[in-house]
């Protein structure tokens, strides 16, 4: 529900804003997110504003191409760079961005990709630290990925077929060239890099470092900290670029990235909630946060034997985290079993973490949850206490 000042603020049990329950009605169970901005747990909860953007665009008829135009244009205006647009989530970003890379718009050769390369540039080179599931949207193109651990390898492995230079950025301290470094070697050689950034917003200056610090490309998710449509993403970077990965994209019959549909609301909703982003005082957001996390930390630590642990991922996520571990020749419980009980609980709580640690964030609770969500890990850590 929304408070006084439109903010979403936690909803009393009994109350509600809406005529129908649909997820009740399907028998899907809600849940309080203290895990963070996981597409399998369906990210963030939009803005209002972001809400009335979307129920807006709903209503009306545009032309796609017009309005993703105009959005874009208005978009490198606000992120400080030459060219963006709203693409159906990061994975595609990383696809339509490697189409434009190969085909340079063409839609003879938007048609050829991924099945026939006749004429293309058909490697891709990233490090062997870098190389992840979601690697797998650049190989949607049909390229080869060679793999690489050190500059020298790098620049060996640059040839007539390199295409381009991906970089993910949560792995900047990971792989052995970090990120200036890496855009060095793609300007010495010519070669177009691009950063994927999916998760990597706040701190908000990210929205606008990569581009200026030289990669042609950089993808963000919208439906993470931006809190725009889950199923949207951002593609910045060269103008160029950003017309021919169009070219790869709906409406665009034959290609590549046909299927990967952003709609108008999803369009406009990303839009307004970049608005929305930009304005926000993110000090307070922060100071939130902390107090939320601390609130967690504080009834944590009344259970003897338990470890409590504040921090803050470097990159990727970049906003204060809890891990909890505990002495489990004392406190007779798995930080599995403690996850499931947080879940079967209620109301459902989803934290994350292995089989050493129950993690959690806050940034995605409504405010008002990190109280429930505190007193039940006590309840659960104290039960099995003894």
């Amino acid at each position: 529900m929304l408070g006084a000042t439109g903010e979403l603020i936690a909803r009393p049990a009994d109350e509600k804003d809406y005529d129908r329950d649909y997820f009740k009605e399907l028998g899907v169970r809600t849940f309080i997110n203290a895990a963070g901005t996981y597409t399998a747990l369906t990210a963030s909860l939009p803005h209002p504003e972001v809400i009335n953007a979307i129920n807006y665009a709903a209503l009306q008829f545009v032309k796609l191409e017009e309005l993703q135009d105009k959005v874009g244009e208005r978009l490198a205006e606000l992120l400080k760079c030459e060219g963006a647009m709203v693409t159906s989530g990061a994975a595609s970003a990383i696809t339509l961005g490697t189409a434009a890379v190969l085909t340079g718009g063409d839609p003879a050769k938007a048609d050829q990709i991924p099945v026939d390369m006749t004429g293309l540039k058909t490697e891709v080179i990233m490090q062997k630290a870098h190389r992840i599931g979601y690697s797998h949207a650049i190989r949607n193109t049909g390229v080869k990925v060679i793999e690489v651990e050190t500059r020298k390898e790098l620049e060996a492995a640059i040839n007539e077929k390199t295409a381009m230079l991906w970089f993910l950025n949560a792995n900047n301290f990971s792989g052995k060239i970090k990120d200036a470094e890496f855009v060095e070697v793609a300007k010495k050689y010519k070669i177009p890099c691009m950063n994927d950034c999916a998760a990597d917003v706040p701190p908000v200056e990210n929205l606008w470092k990569y581009t200026q610090m030289g990669f042609d490309l950089v993808c963000f998710s919208g439906g993470k900290g931006l809190r725009g449509p889950q199923s949207a993403g951002l593609l910045l970077g060269k103008k160029d670029l950003i017309q021919a990965a169009k070219k790869n994209a709906p409406p665009n019959g034959s290609t590549v990235g046909r299927g990967m549909k952003v709609n108008k609301e999803e369009i406009l909703g990303l839009l307004v909630a970049i608005e929305v982003y930009l304005k926000r005082d993110h000090k307070a957001d922060w100071a939130l946060w902390e107090m939320q996390i601390k609130m967690i930390n504080d009834a944590a630590l009344t259970v003897p034997g338990v470890t409590p642990e504040i921090h803050v991922p470097e990159v990727a996520n970049h906003v204060p985290s809890i891990r909890l571990k505990w002495d489990q020749t004392k406190i007779k419980i798995t930080p599995d079993a403690a996850r499931e009980a947080l879940r079967k609980g209620h109301p459902s709580i989803e934290t994350v973490g292995g089989s050493e640690s129950l993690d959690m964030t806050t940034w995605m609770l409504i405010p008002g949850e990190e109280r429930i969500v505190a007193q039940r890990i006590k309840e659960i850590l104290q039960q099995a206490a003894g």
